[in-house]
């Protein structure tokens, strides 16, 4: 591509004049780059200066066209700019390859020339920086140029550390981790002291940093790797002064980051603080006006679990043959609900994102943890505000805010005794809740239908049978696990009106809501709880 690009890319006043592209992955030819010379250098006094990255044929083609510039008398000097910190031979090689880190070269270089320092100044100032600047890339997949096949192979598991941005291979393989621990190892492979290719950095530095896209990630996992960078570097008691995070220099589609750091003094900050109208270069993370970027305190969150409860005001107290029903009810239910998650997640594939059952189980092996660790039982209000706290924490999303409201709304009805009757009304107020937040209702094809039904059995056989004895009461909670294990059933044929599968076309979604399954499997389990309770006493 024999051509030279001008207003293009980092292109403009506080960057570069002109850029000279070759085929992907190629160094333009010596001509295309002659030409580009005479187009900003012919006429001008102050001279011209080549920003090129190490690479051979960069190296050769630029300065073989730098040679001819100087021959037509142009005034003409290069810098070759290699950070690359992925070498850890200290053998001959071709040397640090020129990665992200060249763009800060460029808007130094250009901040610089705006100012109107001579080209030796610059050129001074510019290589000294290049030598205090490292670069380390990471990625999940290789590139391929356009008709051609991927570079390389990785495994869905894999990740590549320390490639380049032409497609080729790095210098380790690992296998795929937290962006906690990635971040962790490219930052100490980059700064390794045994390595040919480190950046020496030390506690007090300041420095700028750089998060770059490698061509196929989303801006969220860069986000991501950019907190996990600066809170390592402060952890090593580097002082984080610059940080961009942008899409600067890829690999085409490559899934992967490239993190440069640069050391900086004052002076270099005005350089890439200096303004300029390149459309590609990022917003520094800084508040409007802000010179000096800090990471704050963390904020202390209000946590349930630090509350130390209130037990004059935390209602009835039930007896240790309550607690142990209680237990076992909790055991029985949530191992259930263990034990069903891949039946859940299947029946969630048809009218949501499939992952019901896990979500369950997530919390359903919290409460089991917490009833190893020593679950308060004593108190039902207190032990449902618990368990509301517990799955919103461990299951999290919809389903997590949903149980979450359920056991506060439930929580309510414990202000002076604790019956059976008392507990029917608590599955009242529970369903209130979730109905007052989600705007679903008994006949929306939800878990609303098996708690309803459940609800209106149990209060129902509560009335007729009474509830003077563990006997009353698990005849009452037999009728209200069938009660649910039914109506379960019947949403198979019913049209969603509320959650994820009322997006989907009906003819689609034609068995059992899982959430409604998920409320006959607990409330079984219950029933099979009291009912081996009341054998053990007998």
């Amino acid at each position: 591509m024999n051509n030279v690009e001008i207003n293009k890319g980092f292109v403009g006043p506080g960057m570069l004049t002109a850029v000279v592209p070759g085929e992907i992955f190629t160094s333009p030819s010596s001509e295309a780059i002659l030409m580009a010379l005479h187009a900003v250098g012919s006429g001008s006094k102050s001279g011209t200066l080549i920003i090129a990255a190490n690479y051979t044929g960069d190296r050769l083609n630029f300065g073989s066209a730098m040679e001819k510039a100087k021959l037509d008398g142009l005034n003409v000097e290069m810098i070759v700019v290699g950070e690359d910190c992925a070498l850890q031979s200290s053998d001959k090689s071709a040397g640090r390859r020129g990665l992200c880190g060249i763009v800060l070269m460029f808007k130094i270089a250009g901040a610089l020339a705006e100012e109107g320092k001579s080209l030796k100044e610059i050129c001074e100032i510019v290589k000294h920086a290049s030598e205090n600047s490292g670069t380390i890339g990471i990625s999940l997949t290789p590139c391929s140029i356009p008709g051609s096949d991927s570079s390389f192979s990785l495994g869905s598991d894999e990740m590549e550390l320390g490639l380049g941005v032409h497609g080729e291979a790095g210098v380790m393989r690992l296998k795929v981790m937290p962006a906690q621990d990635v971040v962790k190892k490219m930052v100490d492979h980059m700064t390794n002291p045994e390595s040919a290719s480190r950046l020496d950095v030390k506690k007090g530095d300041c420095v700028a940093v750089v998060i770059n896209n490698l061509g196929g990630t989303s801006r969220m996992e860069m986000n991501i790797v950019a907190k996990e960078t600066i809170s390592y570097l402060e952890l090593m008691g580097l002082l984080v002064e610059r940080v961009y995070v942008g899409t600067l220099m890829t690999s085409l589609e490559m899934a992967g980051v490239s993190i440069t750091v640069l050391k900086v003094t004052s002076f270099l900050l005005n350089c890439l603080d200096a303004p300029t109208s390149a459309y590609a270069w990022p917003n520094c993370y800084l508040p409007v006006g802000a010179k000096t970027r800090f990471t704050p305190e963390p904020i202390k969150l209000y946590s349930l679990a630090s509350k130390v409860p209130d037990l004059e005001a935390a209602g009835p107290q039930i007896s240790q043959k309550g607690e142990a029903i209680i237990r076992q009810a909790l055991s029985f239910s949530c191992s259930a609900l263990v034990s069903c998650e891949k039946q859940l997640n299947c029946l969630d594939r048809e009218g949501g994102d499939g992952d019901c059952g896990s979500t369950l189980c997530k919390g359903a092996r919290a409460i089991l943890d917490l009833l190893e660790k020593g679950l308060e039982l004593s108190y039902p209000s207190q032990l449902l505000l618990t368990l509301g706290s517990v799955v919103e924490r461990s299951m999290g999303g919809t389903s997590g805010a949903i149980y979450s409201l359920f056991f506060t709304g439930a929580a309510k009805a414990f202000i002076d005794q604790c019956t059976a009757n008392t507990w029917c009304y608590a599955v009242e107020l529970g369903m209130q809740a979730i109905m007052k937040y989600s705007g679903a209702e008994p006949g929306d094809r939800t878990m609303l239908d098996a708690l309803s039904a459940a609800h209106r059995a149990l209060s129902e056989e509560l009335q007729r049978n009474g509830n003077d004895s563990l006997e009353e009461c698990l005849t009452a909670l037999k009728g209200a696990a069938q009660a649910a294990e039914k109506a379960a059933v019947a949403t198979a044929t019913m049209k969603a009106k509320a959650g994820r599968a009322s997006y989907v076309n009906a003819d689609r979604v034609n068995t059992p809501d899982p959430g409604a399954h998920a409320v006959g499997i607990w409330m079984r389990a219950v029933y099979e709880a009291v009912k081996q309770q009341i054998r053990l006493r007998t």
